[in-house]
């Protein structure tokens, strides 16, 4: 059966308008991960609660990209924690974090650092074994202090914090001097290829109707 200029014109239209919904949905579709810094701290390490928050992490669909045990001196801890360096639970935060070994990992996934703050609950442990009983505080956290693990509170945040840790580091895209690895965004060349490639399939529909 012949499907004649019209017919033929028709179905070209057809195919190159699919292949278009296509393109822009692929470019839509593609969102940045971002990443973020989980500590366990001293009471999380040594109460054996690492195994289960690991556990509890990879079920919310992070990614573990690094982790280190590290046995912060006060200068370290006095250094990372330098916001609260004027509040007066500044010296028990720095005896409670050189208590023992904790373990730093860089978590990713889309909306790492909101999505991360929010798994571990409220500061205060204790209010979070009433108002977020699933959190990862209220499984293994004491108290304000005590609370077992910590997370960046912002992209600013992450980004000073697992450079901290892991030099080169960052919370987009970057090289990574310790890994080796380079980690890039490719968003803004994703999104001029599909912006070329749409281009060339409205050129060729154009072309097509004016047959």
């Amino acid at each position: 059966m012949s499907l004649g200029v019209g017919g033929f014109r028709f179905l070209c239209l057809f195919v190159l308008l699919c292949i278009s919904f296509f393109i822009r949905t692929s470019s839509e579709g593609s969102v940045e991960k971002e990443k973020t810094i989980a500590l366990i701290k001293p009471d999380g390490v040594s109460g054996n609660y690492t195994d289960g928050i690991k556990r509890v992490i990879l079920e919310s669909g992070f990614s573990i990209l690094r982790e280190t045990i590290v046995q912060l001196d006060e200068d370290k801890a006095a250094n990372f924690y330098a916001e609260h360096s004027s509040r007066t639970f500044f010296s028990s935060l720095i005896k409670y974090m050189t208590s023992g070994p904790v373990l730093v990992m860089v978590l990713e996934k889309e909306n790492a650092i909101a999505d991360w703050r929010g798994l571990i609950g409220p500061t205060d442990a204790r209010k979070a074994k009433i108002t977020h009983p699933h959190s990862v505080r209220a499984m293994c956290g004491l108290d304000s202090e005590k609370n077992c693990v910590h997370g960046s509170d912002s992209a600013l945040s992450a980004q000073r914090e697992m450079s901290f840790f892991f030099k080169g580091m960052s919370s987009g895209g970057g090289f990574d001097k310790d890994a080796g690895t380079h980690t890039q965004d490719n968003t803004s060349e994703n999104k001029s290829i599909c912006s070329s490639q749409l281009n060339v399939v409205f050129n060729v529909s154009s072309m097509i109707v004016s047959l």
